[in-house]
């Protein structure tokens, strides 16, 4: 696994255009987030979004979040977010909300699980956020660890847990951690919280009143 060191308050554009790159060509990296690490591989090749299945071991039936660098991309490549989608997205983005959206033909089946949806969110991250700009679209962003085992914001655990099985390794120091994100979906009506996270949803609620 290669692993790159890069500065989180001013990120290496060289470093930031490779671990795009190898997303691009199908492989799999570990990047940091605004709460743990995740593993990104692009979710419109359905080899590379296999692989992320295997090396996980996670199970078919699980739907795999993305990361967006903003709504206008998500826009371009997903589905443009309108009426109550948009408001939340204005007010949480940057930050640790998801929302569950209509997911295009063009996407592998295998992120949305045979929902036809998909999760997305844009994370408080500049890294994060950069590599998904330069990538020109979402990217996946599932825990970086085997199923069943603990999350990290660790990128030495990272790299002891899943070292051989990654190609690289966008190495920001520890993240912040905390709680998940609040996943919403918005496919409906009217929003549904699909998991209680970080921005509580009677918030949520309060905002939409």
């Amino acid at each position: 696994m290669r692993r790159v060191f890069v500065d989180p308050a001013a990120p290496q554009r060289d470093a930031i255009e490779e671990a795009a790159k190898w997303i691009a060509s199908g492989y799999l990296v570990a990047i940091p987030t605004d709460t743990l690490y995740g593993l990104a591989v692009d979710p419109f090749r359905a080899e590379a979004v296999e692989r992320l299945f295997m090396v996980k071991g996670r199970s078919s039936d699980q739907p795999i979040p993305l990361i967006a660098a903003d709504a206008a991309q998500i826009a371009a490549t997903l589905a443009p977010l309108t009426g109550i989608a948009a408001k939340m997205a204005e007010r949480c983005w940057p930050g640790p909300l998801t929302l569950v959206i209509r997911a295009p033909r063009t996407i592998a089946a295998a992120v949305t699980a045979g929902t036809g949806t998909v999760g997305v969110r844009v994370p408080n991250h500049d890294v994060a956020r950069a590599i998904a700009r330069t990538c020109g679209r979402p990217v996946t962003a599932t825990s970086a660890n085997i199923s069943g085992q603990p999350a990290t914001g660790d990128p030495n655990l990272v790299e002891e847990t899943l070292g051989d099985r990654v190609d690289m390794l966008v190495d920001t120091g520890p993240t912040v951690g905390g709680a998940p994100s609040t996943i919403v979906d918005v496919t409906g009506a009217a929003p549904r919280l699909v998991r209680a996270g970080a921005i509580a949803w009677e918030d949520i609620q309060r905002w939409l009143s």
